[in-house]
């Protein structure tokens, strides 16, 4: 079964008071192209963290975006009550001076909002719980990866059904070509020797050394060879496709091939509806093309 390169996966893990969070994202790329986003108390776990994600994702561009939040309130904040007196007694004589009325409530709150009246105090977590958090996130980081696999996977089987699919009417493409081969070599020989029969009057050619061009030119456009190769390689990338995972490369390759055998084909065609066919086929192995690239 093959594995798609694109998946996402998220989980999250909570941990003293804290709860982390991890997000991945993958897209396909030639190797692994990993880039980390941490909050400042975790990154002191970012090199293991990739090697964490270095052993189980092999290929593809991936973004890691990590977060840190406190799930219970453990800040005091306390009052800074000279402050607010100063504060208060300030704004009561400015509102008699302007003839003003300030009640208490309306006061309270506008006093409460001025700088400093209220300092929030926030104690860092110690050594051991900034390790603990560290834990925290590579166990987040773990089921992250796996449900990122697991998306990888379901993602790759519609991947794999798909090629298999484009790769199967490529062949029934080629059973069509057979019916147009007779057809062609007879007409090329008719135009040949139309086109004798029109230089009689002026040229007397050899027959014999007539009929041995005939062969040599007719030989040149055989496409047997071609739809045999081109049929070795569908069935290959079959065999790979179904037998080995992780083979995005493998079918590149052999995608390639297929593609060189149906060019030479178009060339020697000459004839409409067999150029008809290979137009065809090249469209579906562009396609095929397109998807290998987010195979793993």
């Amino acid at each position: 079964m093959q594995i798609s390169m694109t998946g996402y996966g998220r989980a999250m893990v909570e941990q003293g008071g804290h709860r982390v969070s991890v997000e991945l994202r993958s897209l396909n790329s030639k190797q692994l192209d990993l880039a980390v986003k941490l909050p400042p108390l975790l990154r002191e776990a970012e090199m293991g963290l990739r090697a964490l994600v270095g052993q189980r994702l092999s290929r593809g561009k991936v973004e890691l975006i990590a977060a840190l939040e406190a799930t219970t309130c453990t800040a005091e904040v306390p009052i800074n009550a000279a402050l607010f007196s100063a504060y208060v007694a300030e704004l009561r004589c400015l509102a008699e001076q302007n003839g003003i009325s300030l009640e208490g409530e309306q006061l309270l709150s506008t006093v409460l909002r001025l700088p400093d009246v209220l300092r929030q105090e926030r104690t860092e977590p110690s050594a051991e719980q900034q390790q603990a958090l560290q834990q925290a996130l590579l166990q987040a980081a773990e089921q992250a990866i796996d449900a990122l696999c697991q998306f990888r996977q379901r993602e790759g089987q519609a991947l794999e059904a798909d090629l298999l699919q484009r790769v199967d009417t490529i062949g029934q493409l080629l059973l069509r070509v057979e019916q147009y081969e007779a057809q062609r070599i007879a007409g090329v020989k008719q135009r040949l020797l139309d086109a004798l029969a029109a230089m009689q009057q002026e040229l007397r050619p050899d027959p014999a050394r007539f009929e041995q061009e005939l062969i040599f030119y007719i030989e040149k456009m055989d496409i047997n060879e071609e739809k045999v190769r081109l049929r070795q390689h569908c069935q290959y990338f079959i065999e790979t496709c179904t037998q080995a995972p992780a083979s995005g490369r493998k079918l590149g390759f052999i995608a390639q091939e297929m593609g060189r055998e149906i060019n030479t084909m178009g060339s020697k065609a000459n004839h409409a509806e067999l150029q008809k066919l290979v137009v065809m086929m090249k469209d579906e192995l562009e396609k095929i093309k397109e998807q290998v690239l987010n195979v793993l």
